[in-house]
């Protein structure tokens, strides 16, 4: 009876330990299947589809260009900087040549220099310079190597050549000093009218060969010379000289001043008055070029 009992007893057993192995076993795998299609990729995949691209991208679409276009803009704005700083250099190389002038001169006059004058690309001004009780004279180079003032060089004419030579004198009092100024108020002096353009008149007259074409300008008389069988290249200078002139100042004179500008570059002078001085500008060969020199010292 007891062996009896004891095999359905047992058999019981088996049942009850076969059916709790079959519970168990599954919830271990989907527990990891769980994680491993879920937790595991979901989080990476968050990452690389969101976060992880798209810093990345926003800095390149909005600060790489906009960085890039600050130092463009940077760059644009330095070049004129740039330019500026080579003109003021060149500026003051001038500045520094004339104030040196003006010491080595060792005069009591009290004389204007200019603030610069029109030199080739690449030479360098310099002068030499003559001092005497009531008068100095200076005389103006461009040399292709830098030469200090007065250098014994510049007699050489290879070296260096003249663009320009300045007489200051000093005469004993203003009416004096005004004798030395042919000044002429054409329009009274007479003469074929002609049409120079900005509502200026000039006037011809001929004689001996040469004809000139003259015209005023505030204080100044001006004229240009030629030769009577090219009378077309007077009025062109002449044109040439009134259309500078609307853009740019001659020096004030006290009382008058002269110029000639000579067509055949043999002859130009300009001459003005201040108080007892009076400033004599010669050996320039260009016409134009003189006047250009002569605006130089208007302050």
């Amino acid at each position: 009876m007891k062996k009896v009992l004891f095999i359905p007893i047992l058999l019981s057993f088996s049942i009850i330990s076969a059916c709790s192995d079959k519970e168990e076993t599954p919830n271990v795998p989907n527990k990891s299947q769980e994680e491993q299609e879920s937790n595991v990729p979901n989080k990476p995949l968050e990452e690389q589809e969101s976060n992880v691209p798209s810093k990345p991208q926003k800095e390149q679409e909005s600060n790489e260009p906009n960085k890039s276009q600050e130092e463009h803009q940077s760059n644009e704005n330095q070049e004129p900087s740039k330019t500026n700083k080579r003109n003021t250099e060149a500026s003051l190389t001038q500045a520094g040549v004339l104030k040196n002038i003006k010491s080595q001169l060792k005069t009591n006059l009290s004389i204007t220099l200019p603030k610069g004058l029109p030199i080739s690309d690449g030479t360098f001004l310099t002068a030499t310079t003559k001092a005497e009780a009531n008068q100095v004279e200076i005389l103006f180079f461009e040399s292709k190597k830098y030469l200090p003032i007065n250098d014994p060089k510049l007699k050489n004419s290879k070296t260096a050549t003249v663009i320009a030579r300045l007489v200051v004198k000093q005469y004993q009092n203003a009416k004096e000093a005004n004798e030395q100024i042919a000044f002429v108020n054409f329009s009274l002096n007479g003469g074929q009218e002609v049409d120079l353009g900005y509502n200026i008149k000039g006037y011809q007259d001929a004689g001996a060969g040469s004809l000139w074409t003259g015209w005023n300008e505030g204080r100044w008389a001006i004229e240009t010379h030629t030769r009577t069988d090219n009378p077309e290249a007077g009025v062109k200078l002449a044109k040439q000289a009134t259309q500078f002139l609307e853009t740019h100042m001659l020096p004030i004179p006290k009382q008058n001043g002269f110029a000639r500008l000579d067509v055949y570059k043999s002859g130009s002078l300009i001459v003005w008055q201040d108080e007892k001085l009076v400033y004599t500008l010669d050996s320039i060969k260009e016409p134009l070029k003189a006047l250009e020199m002569t605006t130089a010292f208007y302050h």
